[in-house]
């Protein structure tokens, strides 16, 4: 309790740190977004997904994915894993789901926000996690989507390597706290690191068929997951 303490201490302070660069009229976490469909949600959903364009997209490439498995999508384009940590209560706790299943980290490595070294990026990640326990939530860590570079950050180099090593220490973590880790970088990436053509159109966000098998990884992680823990 006393750690929890502290971190709500120390996040308070990064809040108005940050808050005195935004403008007063932006709602920089977005938590408008989703206010009106987070007052919708009547039956405790299976789980939340939280994250980024990569999760935004995912319900309007495949809406019948979630509406079948009782999953909410919570993803919101351009987000770093700051805004996603700000807005964890609004969009995961507050609905209360058995699952949070948090894909978060490739606008973080793009720089969106600035830079923010891996270690802190792990953090925030941690953080999501943490609370998700404390609610009794099940959290769920996912692998960093692959991607060999940004279109919209050509500056950034070295991003299927950045992304390599994020994801192994997101795993390292999951690995030693009993957290399910669900692998789609695997799955998706090419000989390069990257995510192919026939996955994607711009080599970061996932089409159609690359959604389906991500939706294929992520339904064996939960369904073995619900079983061991009966």
């Amino acid at each position: 309790m006393k750690n929890l303490s502290v971190f709500l201490s120390l996040f308070m302070l990064i809040s108005v740190s940050l808050s005195a660069q935004i403008p007063p009229d932006q709602d920089w976490a977005q938590f408008g977004r989703y206010e009106e469909a987070n007052a919708g949600v009547a039956v405790r959903p299976l789980a939340v997904l939280i994250g980024d364009s990569i999760t935004d997209g995912w319900d309007g490439k495949d809406p019948g994915f979630f509406s079948e498995n009782n999953l909410v999508c919570r993803g919101i384009s351009g987000q770093v894993s700051s805004q996603m940590l700000i807005r964890f209560r609004k969009d995961v706790l507050d609905l209360n789901p058995k699952y949070a299943v948090i894909l978060a980290g490739t606008n973080d490595i793009a720089c969106n926000a600035g830079y923010i070294a891996p270690e802190n990026i792990l953090g925030n990640i941690i953080s999501m996690c943490e609370l998700a326990k404390a609610h009794k939530i099940k959290p769920v860590l996912c692998s960093v989507t692959p991607s060999a570079r940004f279109g919209w950050r050509k500056s950034i180099t070295g991003v299927s390597e950045k992304i390599e090593n994020l994801n192994a220490m997101i795993r390292k973590y999951a690995e030693e706290n009993r957290i399910p880790y669900v692998d789609y970088h695997s799955a998706l990436k090419d000989e390069n690191g990257g995510l192919p053509a026939r996955y994607s159109g711009d080599g970061v966000h996932p089409n159609l068929e690359g959604y389906k098998i991500m939706e294929t990884i992520l339904m064996e992680s939960l369904n073995m997951h619900g079983r061991q823990a009966k």
